[in-house]
């Protein structure tokens, strides 16, 4: 009998929850809204959606709006989110710098620093992202009137659900628990993640995903990161992680991975693999505006563009190496959008055609005709992908039930 009535009490938290969650959500995508078009979509008892609304109206997650002028005078109210109320701080751990940005619930970035990074250990990283978020907070004191939450994101193994940064290559970390710790010290709710799983999430909310369900995105920096955005949920396993991309064999014959295979994505496609590459064909006599001394990314993607054939030469080489894995992940998942990011897209045309050209080589043909393929609209160097995991929490109704909860 005990164990019944715990899981009806559970059970109904959960409902009370998700209610919550499908509401706002539809308050965000359909405002302005009126509380019968709510019910209506809904299907929940126009007595639910007065109490939910009044509940979100007190907290000032949203707000009644008049918008339009009834016949008898009286105008008539709907509602819309309320997103200047609350904020975020959103950080992102790179193998470079620190990024961390504060945002309003809208997604409106308010305030941006970035800190140089180097190699840390879990103690000594953990005391320098405290020292940035309180220097942060002083800082921003002006703009940050209700902070509810802080959200973290970094390459490697994640297990968001507990909390635990389980691997990151930049950082030596033994089951890090992150999440606890900055909840320990400031007293909000601490999300934490992968920088590109969450910067897929970013995309399905606020890039060019956000009109279509199923999405992947594949960015190309260092390493090769990938992040499967299933109807509007990220894909997850019990590990927290899915999706590693970037070691897919695609040259058996290839060079030796740090994972230990040869000829990985990642050993052919990340940043420093086509300039390595470029410094190699200058050494062999290629003519090209490049010179050993300046062939980055940024120069190679720019004289590209410009019709420098050795540089179009290594983006078409990388493009169709990756076109190589996306058309394992589009036989594999078959989404609708495909979406590239990192340096690279910078040579967006010459890139997207190779990438299209692998993929109408090894893909069916009823896959791969409604896939579109494009790159990223996000801005790579912002934490919006640590925000979209707080929103992400708002939209299953988790943050959302926390500042139900504050009475203070």
């Amino acid at each position: 009998m005990t164990l019944n009535y715990l899981n009806l009490i559970g059970n109904a938290e959960l409902v009370k929850q998700l209610n919550y969650a499908m509401i706002y959500r539809l308050i965000i995508q359909q405002s302005p809204i009126s509380r019968i078009q709510l019910a209506e979509i809904s299907q929940l008892a126009p007595a639910s959606i007065t109490k939910i609304t009044r509940q979100l109206l007190k907290k000032k997650l949203i707000k009644e709006v008049d918008v339009q002028q009834s016949t008898g005078g009286r105008p008539a109210v709907s509602i819309e989110a309320k997103f200047d109320y609350y904020q975020v701080i959103a950080i992102k751990f790179s193998r470079d710098d620190l990024t961390i940005e504060l945002y309003d619930l809208g997604g409106n970035s308010l305030a941006f620093k970035s800190y140089p990074l180097n190699d840390f250990t879990q103690r000594l990283a953990q005391n320098y992202l405290i020292n940035v978020i309180e220097l942060f907070i002083h800082e921003q004191s002006k703009k940050i009137k209700n902070l509810i939450a802080i959200s973290v994101v970094m390459p490697g193994v994640i297990d968001s659900v507990q909390g635990i940064i389980r691997y990151t290559p930049h950082i030596q970390v033994n089951n890090w628990p992150l999440a606890h710790i900055l909840n320990e010290k400031f007293h909000v709710t601490v999300v934490v993640g992968n920088d590109v799983q969450s910067l897929a999430l970013a995309e399905s909310y606020f890039g060019s995903t956000k009109t279509v369900k199923d999405s992947i995105l594949i960015r190309v920096h260092r390493g090769v990161g990938s992040g499967v955005i299933i109807n509007h949920q990220l894909l997850m396993n019990h590990n927290q992680s899915a999706s590693e991309v970037g070691h897919i064999q695609i040259d058996p014959l290839g060079g030796r991975c740090h994972c230990g295979n040869f000829g990985c994505l990642e050993n052919q496609v990340v940043n420093i693999a086509i300039e390595e590459k470029a410094k190699r064909l200058l050494e062999q006599g290629y003519p090209s505006k490049l010179t050993s001394e300046k062939c980055d990314i940024a120069t190679i993607c720019q004289l590209a563009n410009q019709g420098d054939r050795l540089a179009e030469k290594l983006i078409k080489n990388a493009g169709e190496n990756l076109g190589q894995a996306v058309a394992i992940m589009v036989n594999i998942f078959n989404p609708q959008c495909i979406v590239l990011a990192g340096e690279i897209t910078k040579a967006p045309q010459i890139l997207l055609s190779a990438v299209q050209s692998s993929l109408e080589a090894q893909t069916l043909k009823q896959l791969r005709e409604n896939v579109v393929i494009g790159c990223s609209t996000l801005n790579d160097k912002s934490a919006i992908g640590a925000f979209a995991l707080v929103q992400q929490a708002l939209f299953n109704g988790s943050l959302i039930m926390m500042i139900l909860g504050d009475e203070k």
